[in-house]
């Protein structure tokens, strides 16, 4: 971790604080360490023989590596015409709701119906 403070600055140009320099290290770590990326890729593909016409596939991500996978997932779907999505933007947190969950801030939803 110390090397990690070492070469990673603790604030911007503008001197904003950042979120601490090893959080995005270990963030990456984690997600290789649990093949996560893959692990979603693999969840996706296996939900549609399981949804019913009409039923709905809805996905929370929490990053953007997360969230471009299951936009990506959704508008293949959707050509091939197997999907309609719901969400043609992704559904963040309110302000109200941020106030009362800080960690909502980096949510996204998006939703789509079997076809």
């Amino acid at each position: 971790m110390e090397l990690i403070e070492s070469i990673v600055p603790r604030y911007t140009d503008k001197g904003k604080r950042r979120t601490h320099p090893a959080t995005k290290t270990f963030q990456a770590l984690r997600i290789a360490v649990n093949n996560e990326l893959e692990n979603i890729k693999s969840f996706l593909h296996a939900t549609i023989p399981f949804l019913a016409p009409k039923g709905k596939l809805v996905c929370i991500s929490f990053h953007s590596l997360e969230d471009r996978i299951v936009k990506e997932f959704y508008k293949e779907k959707e050509g091939l015409l197997e999907l309609k999505i719901l969400t043609p933007k992704a559904v963040t947190a309110c302000d109200a709701e941020l106030l009362i969950n800080a960690s909502a801030r980096s949510a996204k939803l998006r939703a789509a119906e079997k076809v």
